[in-house]
């Protein structure tokens, strides 16, 4: 978050956005060659490509929602979705896109949390982010997947690796390889194969492994979470507390 009057970008190496939040403000703003003044309301979204010059100068203190996107990500996204990277990106002013703003203040939520989720849920979000802004950048959606499903092959491959895996952090990027898809097939895909996103089914796993080690083993807390894929202990511990409604130490109690 920013909250400023005067703000510039210096040929940035990520693609910008900048969301408003808060009450209108008037804004004069110039990026690429253009220039204009607006009154730039709630959920307005400013996006400035890798590489521009961008100044904006608002008539009073307001609050800007401000995320960077690799242009390795954007241009995988745009790839993925059968875009050109170069023409999907462009500078956008006042763009309005709810489903934009609600994946950007979910990932400042992962990001900013005193115990993050997943290291796969914040790969989703960001994922999520630069695919929507492609679409968004023209003006239409991917065809819809919905039903799709994978293989009983691919669906196969998908679990043993994730098993095979769940103590190393996974992307993404990595599942999609391994089903052979682009990123947007798998994500729809994956849903209809395991009735959830891939995040939520490896948190399911981790802590499925964690709750068979407690019982089964002598291992300590702090080792087992790092067995089952966990950050660490306390990051175990909120996630299986909050999916199967106890602690990890009041299950090694009753195991003894």
């Amino acid at each position: 978050m920013h909250s400023a009057r005067p703000h510039a970008y210096f040929r940035d190496p990520f693609h910008r956005l900048g969301i408003h939040v808060g009450p209108p403000v008037w804004a004069q703003c110039r990026c690429d060659g253009r220039e204009h003044r607006r009154l730039q309301k709630h959920g307005d979204i400013d996006v400035v490509p890798a590489g521009l010059d961008g100044a904006w100068e608002d008539d009073r203190e307001c609050v800007i929602l401000r995320l960077m996107i690799s242009k390795d990500l954007f241009h995988r996204a745009a790839i993925d979705l059968g875009r050109d990277p170069a023409a999907a990106m462009a500078p956008k002013f006042q763009l309005r896109d709810p489903r934009l703003e609600a994946i950007a203040w979910a990932l400042k939520a992962e990001l900013e949390a005193d115990v993050p989720s997943d290291h796969l849920y914040a790969d989703t979000l960001a994922t999520a982010l630069a695919l929507r802004l492609v679409e968004a950048g023209n003006g239409s959606s991917r065809p819809a997947d919905i039903g799709r499903a994978f293989s009983s092959r691919q669906k196969r491959m998908l679990v043993d690796y994730i098993e095979d895996n769940l103590d190393m952090p996974l992307s993404l990027a990595e599942l999609a390889r391994v089903a052979g898809l682009s990123l947007s097939h798998l994500k729809t895909q994956f849903r209809g194969s395991f009735g959830m996103p891939p995040h939520q089914y490896v948190m399911h796993r981790r802590i499925s492994r964690a709750e068979a080690l407690i019982r089964n083993s002598s291992l300590p807390l702090s080792q087992i979470a790092l067995e089952a894929g966990f950050a660490h202990q306390s990051h175990m511990a909120n996630s299986m507390k909050r999916l199967l409604g106890i602690s990890p130490g009041t299950i090694a109690r009753l195991r003894n």
